[in-house]
């Protein structure tokens, strides 16, 4: 694996890397990437060898989905149905450590959210992940470490676990909050957090009650 130094600031060698990193995801590999919240190892959302690859990479049980990051809600809204509550989650809290659990559209293959119709999405608040989404589209995202493992929250504890598995890894130093997003399933209009991450509980019902 190598390891490529990379800016937020998007400088020319962050800017190569990111394309190296495109040209990797577009033949199949894997690549290891920031985000403010954990390091991810991410592929192709739509091919499913790829997706395979990862869940093997991380000793990762087939019955446990994977995540989805995007650039923005447009793209968001090529692989799942995006409901008012969605917007209004995402205009509050996206970019950012939220993921929302949300009914998929039938291009994402099942093996990505384990024969689920749903699919869990977010829109990570890092330029360098944001940018390798907006130049390549839809990528999983899962933290770039073994099973049951701590999050990695370094380039060198991701590189730990998964240089082998990983053919290239972004490196933009420690991630700003070192901890998991939230995750968030709405059904029929309704809120269950299923992780609790970096936003709490209250801040999403704030949110939610302002809408109405």
């Amino acid at each position: 694996m190598i390891t490529y130094q990379c800016n937020e600031n998007m400088d020319k060698a962050t800017t190569e890397a990111i394309n190296k990193a495109v040209r990797d995801l577009r033949e199949g590999k894997l690549v290891i990437y920031p985000t403010e919240t954990v390091y991810g190892i991410g592929a192709d959302v739509f091919d499913e060898a790829a997706a395979k690859k990862v869940y093997m990479a991380k000793s990762r049980p087939f019955d446990m989905p994977l995540s989805v990051a995007v650039s923005d809600l447009e793209m968001m809204r090529t692989i799942a149905e995006v409901t008012p509550t969605v917007e209004r989650l995402a205009e509050v809290f996206l970019p950012g450590p939220l993921t929302l659990i949300i009914k998929k559209k039938p291009n994402v293959p099942d093996i990505v959210t384990s024969m689920s119709d749903k699919v869990g999405i977010r829109i990570p608040d890092h330029p360098i992940a944001r940018e390798l989404a907006r130049r390549f589209g839809p990528i999983i995202t899962t933290s770039a470490n073994k099973h049951s493992k701590p999050d990695a929250v370094t380039a060198q504890q991701a590189a730990k676990d998964l240089s082998e598995y990983a053919e290239i890894c972004l490196d933009s130093g420690p991630c700003s909050l070192g901890k998991p997003s939230t995750i968030v399933w709405l059904k029929d209009e309704e809120m269950e957090i299923v992780r609790q991450g970096a936003i709490a509980r209250k801040q999403i019902e704030e949110a939610l009650d302002a809408k109405l």
